[in-house]
């Protein structure tokens, strides 16, 4: 009797540590860092995986609104994906939406881990326009730009724009507008200019939403009508100028021809051996010149006659010898 009295002492007292154990087993770690992510009033819940050991953990995600408080299924039952994007349902921007979401396991299951309270146009991010078109004038530029997301009834959107002047001045200056085509004015001509748009979601009169700021754009302003007109006339006045300007020396260099010839010819000059000559008239220039013309050699000819025509050879021989000095005598004289 003592030893079952023991035994039953120490089943009663290990017994709910056991059970303890037990249903702890059954069970897997919450999900954590639950939020909603939301851009331009596309929304999704998203956490952390939950890691173990025993295979491919699966997640089950749960909504209630403000006004109904019952907990309803959504379309993300045992998903393997850590993240659920909401259903046309969820899309209304003023309602309060709560999320849960938990991980299971084959007969394990953990806690519901609870998103916070969100509202979507007052949680959401909204991003910048997207700048359509830009048409450039010398003094503005008229831009086109597209809402970042769908409008709805009721909803008013304001364009913060930014512009400044792209050079050593970073003196920025703003105006706004309602209108998804609007016009930059007062800009300079021929000049570089930068904008960025950023929306304005009114979701009271006292209530406003800043959305993100559009990357910069730039354009260069082009010359005006003014301008270009003046350029033509000066480029007009510079080549009749220069026409004129060819005319008239066209003119100057027919009327004084003789003149620019006598000053364009290079001086007279005599040659210097004529001129040693001149200034001394005893030097042998004249002597060389003749000797050189008497040292000129003579052509020496020969005839061959039979004995029959001997004398007839010699006479003419004897005449073109003559005549052939003759010739010579003349050539030197």
């Amino acid at each position: 009797m003592p030893c079952r009295a023991l035994r039953l002492f120490l089943l009663l007292l290990v017994g709910p540590a056991w059970a303890t154990a037990a249903e702890s087993s059954l069970h897997l770690p919450a999900p954590q860092n639950v939020m909603v992510y939301s851009y331009n009033f596309r929304s999704s819940l998203r956490w952390s995986p939950v890691k173990v050991d025993r295979g491919p953990v699966l997640y089950t995600v749960h909504f209630k609104t403000g006004a109904f408080n019952q907990w309803d299924e959504m379309n993300c039952t045992r998903i393997t994906q850590t993240e659920c994007n909401f259903p046309q349902l969820l899309n209304e921007r003023r309602w309060t939406i709560i999320l849960r979401v938990r991980a299971e396991l084959g007969q394990m299951v953990s806690d519901w881990a609870e998103s916070d309270p969100f509202v979507a146009e007052r949680n959401t991010t909204i991003g910048p326009p997207k700048v359509n078109n830009v048409i450039v004038n010398s003094d503005s530029l008229l831009v086109s730009v597209i809402p970042p997301f769908g409008s709805e009834l009721g909803d008013f959107l304001q364009y913060h724009v930014s512009y400044w002047e792209n050079s050593t001045s970073t003196t920025k200056k703003e105006t706004k507008t309602s209108n998804t085509l609007f016009k930059i004015i007062n800009l300079k001509e021929l000049t570089l200019y930068c904008f960025k748009v950023q929306v304005e979601f009114v979701i009271q009169p006292d209530l406003q939403k800043l959305g993100l700021q559009s990357v910069p754009e730039c354009y260069r302003t082009t010359v005006s009508e003014a301008t270009r007109a003046g350029y033509i006339i000066l480029i007009f006045l510079l080549t009749l100028f220069l026409v004129i300007l060819v005319i008239v020396g066209l003119f100057l260099m027919w009327r004084y021809h003789n003149t620019i010839k006598y000053w364009s010819q290079p001086p007279f000059k005599i040659p210097s051996h004529f001129e040693e000559y001149l200034k001394d008239p005893s030097m042998p220039v004249l002597e060389a010149l003749e000797n050189c013309a008497e040292e000129d050699p003579c052509d020496s000819l020969s005839i061959v006659c039979n004995g029959e025509r001997s004398q007839e050879c010699d006479g003419s021989a004897e005449g073109k010898a003559h005549s052939h000095s003759n010739s010579g005598e003349s050539g030197l004289t």
